[in-house]
This record gives structure tokens, sequence and C-alpha cells, in this order.
């Protein structure tokens, strides 16, 4: 076998399906070119083939072999084979996509043929909304939800597009499909809706903790946010309440965890004593400005419930005293809170 025959390698993509690589002259057809002439010191192989009867190792460009395709087929693809690559698959729904639209362009709206291609264009172009419902697989919604919404701006972006303009579909469709998602994030997944002020700033809140904690190796205060934002703390309060005010919790709806109680039987109720706070300091100011003696005999007739029988009893006097005290006391209570009024 002549050493510069070659097999043809499947691996090699400059190697074509004869053996030969590109470049290389053909050993059948130019034997002088690529086998220098037998010498007496090294006689010809014997089973060398001749100029005129090509090896079945190597066939010629004019008699190509039966189990791969001609010399002047193009190269084969990637590795696996049966499926074209992604770039080519993108390019050939682009140009099916406008050769759809060519034709829909020719079809009156309600016809059959018209509904079926749009029903066509909308197929192909299901990948497009795909990848822009992927940027949104971090709100916590299905993803069924998420691509029906993209398909809505989809048909809407069929309907509205016109191949005269010169414009790709793919950049015409990307903005409305992506702005339905966002409408649909913004009117129907918010339970409680916020300034859209507020909205917009806490997209550029969130980039800011992120890069404050990659930089700082920890969460950021509120105050090192606003510096980084040029805005003030409230602002940047206002923005976190915001980015967490998608979903209303029910106050009924137990906790999770051991049996925990529900905020509603955690929630505090209406205090009736709070009617007599103000009372209550009154007239703890008013009684410092009383004697002792006094002081004491109103604390035990109206905060320890003693009648005027007890307090006699229990300070010595009688009770007629004490009534009198409470009077004078009474009095003096009254002038002092009209004084202070």
């Amino acid at each position: 076998m002549d050493p510069t025959e070659r097999h043809a390698d499947p691996t090699d993509p400059h190697s074509d399906s004869t053996g030969h690589h590109e470049g290389q002259v053909d050993a059948c057809t130019e034997p002088s070119a690529t086998r220098p002439e037998p010498t007496e010191s090294a006689p010809p192989a014997t089973d060398s083939p001749s100029p005129e009867a090509p090896s079945p190792e190597a066939p010629s460009p004019e008699a190509p072999s039966p189990d791969g395709p001609s010399p002047d087929a193009p190269p084969h693809g990637p590795p696996q084979a049966g499926r074209p690559p992604r770039n080519s698959r993108a390019a050939d729904a682009r140009a099916l996509t406008q050769v759809l639209f060519e034709e829909l362009s020719k079809l009156e709206p309600g016809t059959p043929e018209h509904a079926r291609v749009r029903a066509a264009l909308i197929e192909i172009n299901l990948p497009l909304v795909r990848y822009a419902a992927a940027r949104f697989r971090s709100r916590n919604e299905p993803m069924e939800d998420v691509v029906q919404v993209g398909t809505i701006g989809l048909i809407n972006a069929i309907d509205r597009f016109d191949p005269e303009r010169g414009v790709q579909f793919p950049t015409f469709a990307m903005p409305t499909v992506v702005g339905e998602i966002k409408r649909y994030f913004r009117d129907n997944v918010r339970t409680v809706h916020v300034p859209r002020r507020l909205h917009e700033l806490w997209v550029q809140v969130s980039g800011a903790i992120e890069d404050l904690t990659v930089l700082h190796g920890r969460s950021p205060t509120t105050a090192e946010i606003a510096e980084r934002l040029g805005l003030s703390e409230e602002e940047v309060l206002a923005c976190l309440e915001a980015g967490r005010a998608y979903h209303a919790t029910s106050l009924e709806a137990a906790q999770e965890g051991d049996g925990a109680p529900g905020l509603l039987d955690r929630l505090g109720y209406e205090d009736p004593e709070l009617a007599g706070v103000e009372h209550r300091e009154l007239v703890r100011h008013l009684l410092v400005q009383l004697p002792e003696r006094e002081r004491r005999i109103l604390l035990l007739r109206y905060f320890g419930n003693l009648t005027q029988s007890q307090i006699s009893a229990e300070l010595g006097v009688s009770q007629m005293h004490v009534s009198r005290l409470l009077s004078r006391s009474f009095a003096r209570l009254r002038s002092a809170n009209q004084l202070e009024a």
C-alpha cells in the first residue's frame, strides 16, 4: 500500500469521502507529483495500484464510493447526524416566517387560508415566546401562564407586523411579547398595587443590593443603598416594602410551623381602658398637689375600693372626718383643674 494514499477520516472536517485532504493532489491522476519513481535500490511495492487501475480503497473522483457522498458534496455538519445546528434552525425559521408573511399579505382576513397561515406563523415563532418568558423565571409564577401571556403578545405582533418596512419579525415582536408579560405581572400578579415610580425604583434598589453584597461581603444597610443610588432612606425603605408587596396573606391563614396561630389570633384588641388614659394622667398630675393624708384617702377610696367606714378604721379617724376630707380634696382638685385649663 502506498504511504501517500490515505483513508477518509470521518472526524476530520477537511477530508472528503475519497480519503484526500483539501489541497492534496490525487494520487490516481498525478502519480508523478505524489509518488517518486522507483529505483533499483528501492523497488516499487507489488501492491501499489497503477494510474490506469485505481485502488478500490481510494476511489477516484470519477467513481465515487457508493457508501459516501460525492467529492463535490458540501461537508457534513456537526457529529450529531440528522439534527441541524441551532443557527441553521433559526435561519430557517426566519426565512419561513418571511415567506409566510408575504403569503399572508396576499390573503383576505377572515378566510380559512388566512387563518391557516396565521396559525402557522404563531406555531413557528413560539420559541421566541419561550425565550422571553425565561427571563421571568424568578417571579414564582407558573411558566405555563407566562408563556400563554407572551403568546398573546406574539399574536398582537403578528397582526400588526408590516413586512414592507424591512424589519425582521423577531426584532419587532420581542418588545411586544416582553411588554405583555410585564403588564401581566403589574396588573394581575400583584394583589397590592404600588405606584409605578416605586416599582421602577425597586429594580434599581435590588440591583444595588446585589452589587453592595458582593462588594462588602454582607447585606448592605439602608444608608449604603441610599448613598449608592442618590436617594433618601425613606425612599429606599418604601421601595423595599413595594418589592415584597406581591401577595396579601389572609389574616385567618395558619402560619408555617407546628400549629402556629394565624395573624388574626395574634392581633391586639381595643382596650376598654384606653378612654381613661387621659383622665388618669390628669388625676396623677393633680394628686401630687394634695397633702399626704388627703392623697392617701383618695387612693384608698377610689383605687383601693374601700368604704368610708373602712378608711376611718384604717386611719383611726371618724367616718364624718373622712367625708369632710374627701369633699375638701375634690374642691381643691376642681380648682386646680380650672386653673390648669
